[in-house]
């Protein structure tokens, strides 16, 4: 029998590593007080989606994993914003930053439809 691939760990993994970019992206801003505030947010967002994603997996109830993939969809819209300001303040070249805004792009449509279909799915419960 084939095993089939697993969609949540595929995104565990996933989220995973938008994390260590976002770590080894922060790693290599310039020395400057902009590159470092901004840095510090998105460093702070980029990991935490993975984080809370990582929580939500371990929810005790549909309402904790709710709240938790909810706060993850956030911190995805989040990151995109610094990345963004990143690039438009030009901080970073969009060749450094290109492929991060479009994966959190990707990451936060992936949540958002989990938060939806988790809501949805606890309504009828109810």
């Amino acid at each position: 029998m084939e095993n089939k691939p697993d969609k949540e760990t595929d995104l565990n993994k996933r989220l995973y590593n938008f994390a260590l970019k976002i770590v080894l992206l922060v790693r290599s801003l310039p020395r400057e007080l902009a590159a470092h505030e901004i840095g510090r947010q998105l460093l702070k967002a980029g990991t935490s989606t993975a984080a809370n994603y990582e929580e939500a997996r371990g929810g005790f109830s549909k309402e904790d994993f709710i709240y938790k993939i909810n706060t993850a969809f956030k911190e995805a819209k989040e990151t995109n914003f610094w990345l963004r300001l990143l690039r438009d303040s030009r901080i970073v070249k969009e060749d450094q930053v290109k492929e991060l805004i479009n994966e959190s792009i990707e990451i936060g449509n992936i949540l958002g439809k989990s938060v939806k279909t988790a809501k949805e799915r606890n309504k009828k419960r109810i």
